[in-house]
């Protein structure tokens, strides 16, 4: 693979591909020492049936005029022309701003769109919404809401602590002991918002390990560790991991291990969490085995092992997924400055190494290339999650970081790249919200069951078919992503579409300043080159850039970062937190009297729990084979199916118990739905606990066996949200909670319905 070579970028890892006109061949950068195999869904994307070739509106949208509809989502769908689309886009806009105001449109792009900065379909849209009046948005993340939202107040800027304070190379050279609670899962650091150009972590905990370093997995699920680095694997009850994190805190204090000169002289509101440990009920290690299902010795044991040596405790991303996310990142926090490692070369606490592929690596040094938004008028805003919250309930409020808000009334939601029919919980919930719009736009490539429940969709190009740059602050390689293959069908830049809006609105030279894409492009990478140039380094023209296809950029030296200037002088470099020192404990979050949200880490019980009727655990979590739902039906993720179904892991015990064997198709349900899987047998899970990961495109149908529940009873591809629960993490942070449920399974009885989620809706043309 030669000829007509071009590089190119994804989330996923940097590529070489080369289109021969027919056939995309795609293989990695030669660079990375252990790409990624989800490369291999790329080529699916060129001219899949899943594709979307042509505007398409909802039928009653469009012969109705806009509305609460409950037909979306099981509504038809015409083409229009570009141009009698937008008219009426445009029309409809402006009816709700002039109407409604400017809070009654929700800019809720969310999600992984692009590794392209300028073609970054949630930056474009919020611009454009900016320019042309406003929009009610959203803050944090589903990945990290719980998280986003108390590390500030306990350790520090989110950024800096997470991403730039321990790296993989610290790890390599220093660690002698990880903890990892949930483990640090080689499918999850594959990915990295902007591309990844090297893959480093399974070489690192390699090292690592060849040096003599220990791994301790903590997790039901064996697998969130690869297996080089040989780790203990404590197969922890799902959702307790904070009380652990308690009875070793109370062990280490209770044998004189704790670092007492650290807690006083770098950390405030250790008497708050002292109290709370030690009074009855003492949270020591007998407490904590009733509670996660570890045994006591070995509880102790591995306290006595965290406080000798440089001791890393991380905490994945997926357990703040839960209800209380908040507390197991606090409980982390508190664990490493109660060792007296926080600062340290490969010590201390990080939340999110593995979790991620940005995290871990030092910074550039240099800017990369960024496309510039708009200041919102609008102050308007949700927790992300709460977005079905918001459109069943305008007007009532909700509290967030203890303060009360109130959920605008919004009419219009515009969607660009992203699938919150993948990403959010209890779907069927969401359905019934989205009925409340008057009008859902969404651009995308794909016939997303996102895109099957909007009133407008917008085929949008996917990166294979435009130029633009890959970059992120914490990957050297700045990527030409040049245009690969040719556009499918009608399929139109989000650019070229937002700015014919924005010309039709009123508002078209502020959104495109006179430029083009080349030229924004151009204006773009200006900013590298000029940071290359000041620093006396090459700095090639960008017709200069564009040729090599790639540019190496210098990165800041791995120096531990804020955490470590802390460590070293709290006094001259403290903390932005409200002591200037690390929240073991906090006055300001007591003071709110959250119930959910004490004033120091905590365990609190789950108010869902396996019982009777649903006596599992089922865990959500990322999936090994594409990044969240994107190309689900590529290569490498439908290979991972079985007979076009995602897979659902349950062990041994529990399937000879239920009747299940290997490859069966079960059904996984709870009062909220059901969802159909094929069974894979496995003793890499905790008995009690099943594990479905997210991304398989919701397919409902009705359920046989609770005919009740309508249409949309039953997903028959496997998407957890069907039974995964819609509520915050808690008062303070509003997360994301759809990690955790209780659900039942079963073989399923009736005839198996065959999987339709990746095949389009008829949509004939409009006369």
């Amino acid at each position: 693979m030669t000829e007509n070579v071009r590089t190119h970028s994804a989330h996923w890892g940097v590529f070489h591909a080369r289109w021969d006109g027919s056939r995309l061949r795609v293989r990695p950068h030669p660079g990375d020492p252990d790409p990624s195999p989800v490369l291999d869904n790329i080529p699916a994307a060129v001219g899949h049936a899943a594709r979307v070739a042509a505007p398409a509106v909802r039928r009653g949208w469009w012969d109705r005029g806009p509305g609460r509809d409950p037909g979306r989502g099981r509504d038809g769908y015409r083409t229009v022309s570009w141009d009698a689309v937008l008219d009426r886009l445009a029309e409809e806009t402006h009816r709700v701003r002039s109407t409604h105001g400017d809070e009654a449109v929700y800019g809720g792009s969310y999600g992984w769109a692009s590794a392209g900065r300028f073609h970054h379909a949630q930056g474009q849209l919020h611009r454009f919404l900016a320019l042309t009046g406003g929009y009610t948005r959203s803050v944090n993340t589903y990945s990290g809401g719980a998280a986003e939202v108390v590390l500030p107040h306990v350790l520090g800027t989110f950024d800096a602590v997470t991403r730039y304070a321990v790296t993989w190379d610290q790890v390599a050279a220093h660690t002698d002991t990880v903890v990892a609670f949930g483990g640090m899962a080689l499918k999850n650091s594959a990915i990295a918002a902007g591309g990844v150009s090297r893959h480093v972590e399974r070489g690192a905990m390699r090292a690592a390990r060849d040096r003599g370093a220990v791994f301790v997995l903590v997790s039901p699920l064996r697998p969130d560790l690869p297996e080089e680095v040989d780790a203990t694997w404590l197969p922890i009850r799902p959702g307790t991991d904070v009380a652990l994190m308690l009875a070793l805190m109370h062990t280490v204090v209770e044998a004189g291990r704790a670092d007492t000169d650290f807690l006083a002289s770098h950390c405030d509101g250790w008497d708050r969490l002292r109290e709370y440990l030690f009074a009855a009920p003492a949270r020591d290690a007998g407490w904590a085995e009733g509670v996660t299902g570890i045994p006591a010795a070995t509880i102790r044991e591995l306290a006595w092992r965290i406080a000798h040596g440089r001791t890393l405790v991380t905490v994945a991303q997926s357990l703040q997924r839960a209800e209380h996310g908040e507390q197991p990142v606090w409980g982390g926090t508190a664990l490493a400055a109660v060792l007296g490692q926080i600062g340290l070369p490969g010590g201390g606490f990080n939340y999110g190494l593995g979790s991620l592929g940005h995290y871990g690596r030092p910074r550039n040094s240099v800017p990369v290339p960024t496309f510039s938004r708009a200041p919102n008028p609008v102050t308007s805003f949700i927790p992300v999650a709460r977005v079905a919250d918001m459109l069943l309930h305008p007007g009532e409020t909700y509290s967030y970081q203890g303060v009360g808000h109130t959920y605008p009334h919004v009419r219009m939601a515009w969607w660009a790249g992203g699938n919150p029919f993948h990403h959010h919980q209890d779907l069927r919930r969401m359905r019934r919200a989205v009925a409340e719009l008057d009008t859902f736009v969404v651009h995308d490539p794909m016939w997303t069951a996102t895109a099957r429940h909007a009133d407008v969709v917008l085929p949008s190009t996917t990166t294979l078919e435009r130029d633009d740059i890959g970059a992120t602050s914490s990957d050297p390689l700045v990527v030409a992503m040049k245009q690969l293959v040719p556009r499918h069908g009608e399929a139109r830049d989000d650019y070229d579409v937002l700015a014919d809006l924005a010309v039709r609105l009123g508002h078209g030279e502020a959104f495109t300043e006179g430029r083009t894409s080349h030229e924004w492009l151009v204006h773009m990478y200006d900013r590298t080159r000029k940071g290359l140039a000041d620093r006396g380094l090459d700095a090639p023209s960008f017709e200069e850039f564009w040729e090599r296809g790639e540019l190496e950029l210098p990165q800041r030296p791995d120096d531990g970062g804020v955490l470590a200037r802390f460590r070293a002088d709290p006094f001259a470099h403290p903390l932005p937190t409200a002591s200037g020192r690390v929240q073991v404990g906090s006055g300001p979050i007591a003071a709110l009297g959250l119930p959910d949200h004490p004033g120091h880490p905590a365990w609190i019980e789950p108010t869902e729990v396996p019982d009777d009727r649903h006596p599992f655990w089922l865990v959500s979590n990322q999936p090994a084979t594409r990044l969240h739902s994107q190309l689900d039906f590529g290569a490498h993720s439908a290979g991972s199916k079985r007979s076009g179904r995602e897979v659902v892991r349950i062990h041994p015990d529990d399937a000879a118990r239920l009747g299940i064997g290997d490859g069966d198709v079960v059904r996984l349900h709870n009062d909220r739905g059901a969802c159909l899987a094929a069974a894979r047998v496995t003793d890499d899970i905790r008995p009690g606990v099943l594990q479905l990961p997210t991304g398989a495109w919701w397919d409902p149908r009705p359920d046989p066996d609770r005919p009740e529940l309508g249409d949309d009873g039953l997903c028959v591809h496997g998407n957890p949200n069907a039974v995964t629960r819609d509520r915050g993490t808690s008062g303070f942070a509003q997360g994301c909670s759809g990690q955790l449920c209780a659900v039942a399974v079963e073989p399923y009885r009736h005839e198996v319905p065959e999987v339709t989620a990746h095949t389009p809706p008829v949509t004939p043309a409009s006369p």
